[in-house]
């Protein structure tokens, strides 16, 4: 594996390179109508993390370009402290695919095991000083759970494409 602080997208990176993690007590402000965390917030701080994600595996700027899938599996409360964790799953020429996991520690219960509340995939595409795309180091998955996550990052990118590509056809053959 090579590393060149120099040029970044010559290098090739493990998952774990790009890893990071940000907590955040979730308050009052962040509430819905039926008084839970509104799942809008969750979103901004997974893309936050995925944004975190994606500039550490790219060596530097990288703008959220699609969300591909979220998944909301618990509700989240006032109180709760919610942890993001995000990783590059997948890198291409100038995107990458980063998964986030959410977790929710509840408030009433801080010897508990943190629960499962959000699972989310962003695509992110790194970008240079003028805003044009600009190559990624390549992923270089070093564990079973990665090569598992990079396969699965391939399934959704092309169903993705085959999905846009069906879209164009039938807007090419409507009147």
């Amino acid at each position: 594996m090579t590393e060149s602080s120099s040029d970044p997208a010559s290098a090739v990176r493990p998952p774990s390179y790009s890893r990071v993690s940000l907590a955040r007590m979730m308050e009052v402000t962040s509430a819905n109508l039926l008084g839970n965390v509104h799942g809008g917030e969750i979103m901004k701080l997974a893309d936050s993390t995925a944004g975190a994600a994606a500039q550490r595996h790219s060596g530097g700027a990288a703008v959220t370009a699609a969300l591909d899938e979220m998944a909301f599996l618990e509700p989240v409360h006032v109180g709760d402290i919610v942890r993001t964790t995000a990783q590059v799953n997948w890198a291409g020429r100038s995107s990458m695919e980063v998964g986030v996991r959410i977790e929710a520690e509840p408030w009433t219960d801080a010897s508990g095991q943190p629960l499962h509340v959000a699972s989310a995939y962003f695509v992110f595409v790194a970008i240079d000083e003028e805003g044009r795309a600009r190559r990624v180091p390549q992923l270089a998955p070093q564990t079973p759970d990665e090569v598992r996550r990079m396969r699965e990052a391939e399934i959704r990118r092309s169903h993705r494409l085959a999905g846009k590509a069906e879209i164009e056809r039938g807007r090419s053959t409507t009147p």
